[in-house]
């Protein structure tokens, strides 16, 4: 008789390796669907989000959830940190308020406090009353009088090596100095890939297409659903549709009609000159879709940069947000976003949206305009589920008995997911009863930094990025 599995995993993200993680590390095993080389490869992330400052529209209860759940996932994978503070500014001609910027910093402030007060291991951001600083315009006067410092280590060493760049006269006052950490994903690919092809209790197939699902709860087999791929059929008693973007289609499949965007999204890889001391990620807010939609710069190894641009010909695409249409579940790109999904880009694109996003970064750091095409752009499909394009959590539905659906927006998300997959199994006697789940990763914690760097330069390698990006500003003690 064939193997039967507890659970099958179809999809190789965040999600999908977290949610194989945490079942291993409960004693539950699984087996994992990835149709790429290696896992990870969804749509990219760079920041962890811890407190949501990248995000102005979105409500307190959000800010609150992201920082949470980026605790716990930063405490899961250390080495995929890197441990440098963000600068939050709004530009004079965008309608932001500073006051409400700060009087969320104030409630995120009493909330992480509250987070390490039940758990003093969750103060990975450092002290409370250092999550953030507010700088005047007097103080950045002061501070760009100060020579720059190779390797910053207090804020106002990240803030002097940044006012010595920024023309801040474009610049509402004060600004903000925050510590909202990056977030590698090669690191985290890496680390997740090496842990889960060392238990026994996930088997891992990669390069693996399920081509259709079959649901057989009702014929008494021991066993609930039939994934199938190209040349065999596999056995499970639990479903997990990870999928990202593409969950609909295995909901389609099963005539589970649920409402849902989807949103494709790229990052742009630069190079630029070398200059004195490290920066923090550079945030200068604007309003998503219009032409002075928020220019994010996140500073890799090497003088490499990641640009985001929040307009139309930079980050965001004609048609690239999609939603459900009635009585299906899966939307649909057009020819030109599926084309790029499915074959990559055009060389001329790749040029003309990198300048674009050189000349954003430019507006506010005039020397970034000697900034090139550093690589191709990091890019990839998110679904949001639902109909509100501003929602940045999304955890987990169960349509139908032995099914779940993960729904993650943010990377963050994804322990809590695995979390409520776990207790949902265990509700519906899949699997013994767990005293406790464990948030711990002993499978993670056993990968050792060097094999982690070794694979992650691999990874970006292999996905044709630069190493350097594989690597951390701030290098782990």
């Amino acid at each position: 008789m064939s193997e039967i599995y507890n659970v099958g995993i179809i999809g190789g993200g965040v999600s999908g390796v977290v949610t194989a993680l945490q079942l291993a590390e409960n004693g539950i095993d699984s087996i994992l669907f990835e149709q790429e080389n290696s896992v990870v490869n969804g749509p990219p992330f760079c920041h962890l989000h811890a407190g949501g400052n990248l995000y102005p529209d979105i409500s307190e209860a959000q800010c609150r959830i992201l920082m949470k759940q980026s605790i716990e996932m930063a405490k899961l994978f250390p080495q995929s940190i890197d441990e440098r503070p963000t600068f939050i500014s709004v530009p004079k001609s965008e309608k932001y308020s500073l006051d409400n910027i700060e009087h969320r910093l104030e409630m995120l402030v009493a909330y992480y406090s509250e987070l390490i007060a039940e758990d003093p291991s969750n103060a990975i951001l450092g002290a409370p009353k250092e999550y953030y600083k507010i700088y005047t315009k007097e103080d950045l006067a002061t501070l760009a009088n100060r020579p720059a410092i190779a390797r910053p280590k207090s804020a106002d060493e990240w803030m002097i090596n940044t006012i010595h760049l920024i023309d801040y006269t474009k610049l509402k006052t004060p600004v903000i100095l925050v510590q909202e950490f990056g977030w590698n994903l090669f690191r985290l690919g890496a680390q997740a890939q090496l842990a889960l092809s060392k238990t026994e209790k996930c088997s891992l197939k990669t390069n693996t297409n399920v081509s259709s699902i079959k649901d057989v709860s009702h014929d008494n087999l021991g066993y609930n659903w039939e994934i199938h791929t190209e040349d065999e059929i596999y056995k499970v008693k639990y479903l997990v549709n990870s999928c990202g973007f593409k969950t609909g289609t295995f909901d389609e499949s099963l005539h589970l009609n649920s409402e849902r965007l989807i949103e494709f999204k790229a990052a742009y890889v630069s190079k630029w000159q070398p200059i004195p001391g490290l920066i923090p990620e550079l945030i200068f807010h604007g309003e998503r879709g219009t032409p002075h939609g928020m220019t994010q710069l996140t500073p890799y190894c090497d003088d490499y940069y990641q640009i985001h641009g929040m307009t139309n010909d930079i980050t965001l695409f004609e048609h690239g947000l999609v939603q459900s249409k009635d009585n299906m579940s899966q939307p649909e790109f057009d020819a030109g976003i599926t084309q790029k999904l499915d074959y990559g880009w055009d060389t001329e694109e790749i040029k003309s949206r990198t300048e674009n996003a050189i000349d954003s970064v430019a507006k506010y750091i005039p020397s970034f305009q000697s900034a090139q095409v550093g690589g191709p752009p990091l890019y990839g499909a998110q679904q949001i589920p639902g109909n509100d394009p501003s929602l940045r959590v999304g955890e987990v539905s169960f349509p139908c008995k032995s099914y779940a659906r993960s729904e993650i927006v943010k990377a963050s998300s994804a322990l809590t997911v695995a979390n409520q997959i776990l207790t949902k199994m265990q509700e519906e006697d899949i699997i013994p009863a767990i005293k406790t789940l464990l948030n711990s990763s002993t499978l993670l914690d056993s990968i050792s930094k060097m094999d982690i760097d070794i694979l992650a330069r691999e990874l970006a390698i292999e996905r044709g990025y630069p190493e350097a990006l594989s690597r951390l500003v701030i290098e782990k003690e």
